[in-house]
């Protein structure tokens, strides 16, 4: 199964996280989606947002281009 990409670049805080959010409110629980950000910030909002929601941060990267790669699945009720 391929991962959905969801590119969040030139996007800023809180912008990353609240996209991720809701892209992760659409896919059924197992499923994982690839986030690309340049906001520096989201090295932080983005595995803090995993752990308050009990979403699963699988991994986590550097992009060639100064962006962030994260691999988020969702797991369980997302409030």
């Amino acid at each position: 199964m391929d991962n959905d990409v969801l590119d969040l670049r030139g996007f800023q805080c809180p912008l990353p996280v609240l996209k991720t959010r809701n892209h992760l409110r659409k896919l059924d629980e197992g499923n994982k989606v690839w986030v690309q950000t340049d906001d520096p910030l989201a090295v932080i909002d983005l595995p803090n947002f995993c752990n308050e929601y009990d979403q699963g941060l699988v991994e986590q990267k550097p992009g060639d281009d100064g962006s962030h790669w994260f691999l988020v699945e969702r797991r369980g009720t997302l409030r």
